[in-house]
């Protein structure tokens, strides 16, 4: 695709990754995003299944989480903050509707994706920034941290709950969307002392068969010290 008009950081992000482009609509505005050619290029071949590049994938949980950012009413005091974005689309999505998102990522390449798709869709201006869990240097709390597919890991636990207990806003809220798995069912029963949790079935459909998401919305309790 001709970028000629685009930011000379879009056409260098283009020189340094085999990208294929997608579209989605969202809200009825178009928003194309790029993915990479071949996943196979950021897989370590001495240890294929370590580091295995998940967030080069377009998750289903992530269309449920941008249907969820689509209905919600922007709000320019709002601060949103996206964990574990993976290419991106739920916060530059966001951020195309009207929301205040900063975008994180831990993977250096998905960071690089992540801008180029805000790049793209005339996003320029959207924050995008490196967030390691275990260590989350963050200057701001948000009123509404968002993220899809993050829980999964038995490791992250505890450091997903201490992100939240940190950055999470006074009043704020927690949206996951996430496939319903041990982990998942280990982590809600480590945030029930400190938060409220509501949690909404939803079945996607696929070319193989129907996907079940749980979409769960976390506020803490009121008596949390």
């Amino acid at each position: 695709m001709s970028v000629t008009r685009e930011e000379p950081a879009l056409k260098e992000f283009l020189s340094n990754y085999a990208t294929e482009t997608r579209n989605l609509a969202v809200d009825g505005k178009p928003f194309n995003f790029f993915v990479p050619r071949d996943i196979t290029d950021f897989i370590r071949q001495d240890a294929p299944l370590e580091q295995f590049p998940l967030w080069a994938k377009v998750w289903e949980a992530a269309l449920v989480l941008i249907d969820y950012m689509a209905r919600l009413e922007p709000d320019p005091q709002r601060r949103i903050l996206e964990i574990g974005a993976g290419l991106g689309l739920a916060g530059a999505t966001a951020a195309m509707l009207g929301h205040r998102v900063t975008i994180t990522e831990y993977n250096r390449d998905a960071l690089e994706f992540i801008r180029a798709n805000c790049l793209l869709n005339g996003l320029g201006q959207v924050e995008v920034r490196h967030l390691d869990w275990s260590k989350p240097q963050l200057a701001s709390r948000y009123d509404l941290i968002i993220g899809s597919e993050v829980v999964y890991r038995e490791q992250d636990l505890d450091c997903l709950k201490n992100l939240f207990d940190s950055c999470l806003a006074a009043g704020g809220k927690v949206v996951l969307a996430e496939q319903i798995r041990q982990t998942s069912i280990d982590f809600w029963r480590k945030m029930e002392p400190d938060y409220s949790i509501r949690a909404r079935k939803l079945t996607l459909k696929s070319h193989q068969e129907p996907v079940k998401i749980a979409l769960f919305e976390l506020e803490p309790l009121a008596d949390r010290t």
